[in-house]
């Protein structure tokens, strides 16, 4: 590669590439030298187009199916590495460039690469095999190349998104470090490391194996493929429903949302979506959280509520917490968000004779009728309000708002929330920002006299009415401690994290470097991180099956998390966000 004349030197790489699968024994001692440089170069350099057009799909192919055929050849000298250089090296080259990919699929890459899918080796394997699926499957030119496959790929995905975390779990985070496969260990460490780093890397693997999975899922779907195949299994739309992207991941990933929100575009996903009060449930919960895909769980729902085959087995779940978002405004480059979740609530509203209605929850009906009096009602008679009378009631809720906080500081905590409650019946809904202070103290009522569900509700409605969403301080703090009651674990999180986030940046440039943050805030993030875990549910599996024999031993598992100073679980935090 280092020859001057380029001519020479693309004619030798071309030659060596073509043969470097027949080398012999003594020829080869070398090998996984000259993969990990291949390796390194489709790293930093995936648009070049040397190395495709000398023939290194055709090499790598090759190479794992060498691998998986020729046992005896895969143990000697360092071979058994070969198969993840190999297949992470197609996956590169094929992420930006769709020319690539159509040569990669005309080099025969993808058989081998589905050897790997099916667990012929490891999940090490597995991780790079399905991101080079996942991008061959992105682009038109090479989709049905992989289609070719269909039925399989999409029950391999799915076993591997709901599975993967207690497998790498059983295989690898909860072994002992003397009985780790050593191969495995030096690949996610790069050979530098102890057990505390090879735990978090493999959490990262795991969980963009997980990622990468429904990526997968995602491609077919998008296509209207497969879907009855996916929808076919609740237990899989429960698992969809709680793997989490945004915040608890990284800003790249939506988890499992994004696919479930593809589903409710069809008939057949809304269908099988709504059968499963569960999964509602975890929309509604992303729909009123502060991660980054929230506006993911309100178009879900919308979706579900437009369509009258599934309206009334969704909105008896999804009324309580929609009402809470009635007042957002926009999401991003979403506008009018709670004008769309007001008209699909209500838009058969005014039939309130109809037997549906009737049947309704009466909390439900409480939160349709509280829908329309205040979106519907209330503002067509604010109106045709005088800016005078407005601008009146607007002080009439300010001194009653005194009242409220001197009821507070005496602790009459129950009539200082009586008292919120008539300043918000008094606002005019367009003074936004005073009706979000209302709220935001309401809620810090309801949260000392230990009603947590109301706390949220009004903390979200705050939330709502900030500019932008989710930026009042007080009210994430307020709404992270009541999703802590509830032992709602990711929600608490969150919270936590955009309110560190937004404490922040309230800090001028010049003292940003003297930011101070909050003991408590960083205690709760711990708390939240170890319960958050994405082994923690694989960790249990784990015991109760060990218990049953008096096997088990205390392994936590958690080192990076417990074990560290809270500074180091701060950084972790800032990290995430």
């Amino acid at each position: 590669m280092k020859e001057r004349d380029s001519s020479i030197g693309k004619t030798s790489i071309k030659e060596y590439l073509k043969g470097i699968s027949s080398l012999d024994d003594d020829d080869d001692d070398d090998l996984i030298l000259v993969v990990s440089e291949l390796w390194k170069i489709a790293m930093t350099r995936p648009d070049d187009e040397d190395l495709p057009s000398l023939g290194i799909f055709q090499c790598m192919a090759d190479l794992i199916g060498k691998s998986i055929h020729d046992k005896e050849w895969l143990i000697k000298n360092q071979n058994i590495y070969i198969p993840y250089y190999a297949a992470h090296i197609i996956g590169s080259y094929t992420m930006n460039e769709a020319r690539f990919a159509a040569l990669a699929v005309e080099s025969g890459v993808v058989p081998p690469l589905m050897e790997l899918l099916r667990g012929e080796m490891s999940w090490v394997e597995q991780r790079v095999a399905v991101r080079a699926l996942g991008h061959l499957a992105s682009y038109e030119e090479t989709f049905e190349a992989v289609a070719v496959f269909e039925e399989e790929v999409v029950e391999l995905a799915m076993r591997l998104a709901s599975s993967c975390l207690e497998d790498v779990y059983n295989v690898f985070v909860g072994m002992p470090k003397r009985k780790r496969v050593d191969y495995h260990c030096n690949l996610l460490t790069r050979g530098v490391g102890g057990a505390e780093k090879e735990n978090r890397k493999a959490e990262e693997w795991a969980r963009q194996l997980q990622c990468w999975s429904v990526h997968l899922l995602n491609c077919f779907a998008v296509k209207e493929r497969s879907l009855g195949l996916i929808c076919k299994s609740q237990d899989f739309l429960k698992d969809l429903s709680e793997m989490w992207g945004g915040v608890l991941v990284n800003h790249t990933s939506t988890g499992g949302i994004e696919l479930l929100r593809i589903l409710c575009y069809a008939k057949i996903g809304r269908a099988n979506v709504s059968k499963s009060k569960h999964v509602i449930e975890n929309l509604c919960r992303i729909s009123r959280s502060s991660d980054d895909l929230q506006y993911m769980g309100i178009d879900c729902l919308l979706l579900l509520l437009k369509d009258p085959d599934t309206r009334y087995e969704v909105i008896e779940v999804a009324t309580s917490y929609l009402v809470d978002l009635i007042e957002l405004k926009n999401i991003g480059n979403r506008k009018n968000v709670g004008e769309a979740i007001t008209r699909a609530l209500v838009c058969d509203y005014n039939y309130q004779n109809s037997k549906k209605i009737k049947n309704l929850d009466h909390v439900v009906q409480r939160g349709l009728q509280e829908t329309w009096g205040l979106k519907i009602e209330r503002r067509r008679r604010e109106k045709v309000m005088t800016s005078e009378k407005l601008m009146g009631k607007r002080v009439i809720s300010k001194l009653v708002k005194q009242q409220a906080n001197r009821k507070f500081s005496a602790g009459e905590i129950e009539e200082a929330a009586a008292k919120y409650t008539e300043c918000l019946e008094i606002c005019p809904l367009r003074y936004r920002t005073e009706r979000a202070a209302m709220y935001s103290n309401r809620a810090r009522c309801h949260l000392l006299l230990n009603d947590p569900d109301r706390a949220i509700s009004d903390a979200t409605r705050a939330l709502c009415l900030s500019c932008p969403p989710n930026s009042h301080a007080n009210s994430l703090w307020i709404r992270s401690q009541a999703y802590d009651i509830k032992e709602m674990a990711k929600e608490s999180l969150m919270d936590c994290l955009m309110f560190l986030n937004v404490c922040t940046k309230s800090k001028s440039t010049a003292d940003s470097f003297r930011v101070r943050i909050p003991y408590y805030a960083v205690r709760m993030i711990g708390k939240q991180m170890e319960s958050t875990w994405i082994f923690r549910d694989a960790r249990l599996k784990a015991k109760e099956s060990t218990e049953i024999n008096g096997k088990w031993r205390e392994k936590s598992g958690l080192s990076t998390i417990i074990e560290e100073p809270f500074a180091k679980q701060l950084e972790r935090a800032n990290n995430l966000w």
